[in-house]
């Protein structure tokens, strides 16, 4: 981890955000440099904390590019050619 990937930096029980109804409100700040995101989520703190960490991963991947990944190139098979 490097001082710019995205981190949490808390999650907390809370009054559920404005016009929602509900119980059971989780508040999470994330954080990357200067830059934070702060999210609400419904669900005790176990399921809100894995659902943010996953958050954090797929960020984290997108600065860095997934590893892995391949490019497919469309070819034109079962095409025959007009010369003959």
């Amino acid at each position: 981890m490097t001082p710019e990937d995205y981190e949490i930096v808390s999650i907390k029980p809370t009054d559920p955000p404005g016009g929602v109804v509900g119980t059971d409100w989780q508040c999470y700040i994330i954080q990357q440099g200067k830059n934070k995101i702060r999210g609400y989520k419904q669900g005790d703190i176990k399921a809100v904390t894995r659902a943010v960490e996953e958050i954090v991963l797929r960020l984290n991947e997108r600065r860095y590019g997934k590893s892995g990944r391949v490019h497919l190139v469309m070819t034109a098979r079962g095409k025959k050619s007009k010369t003959q």
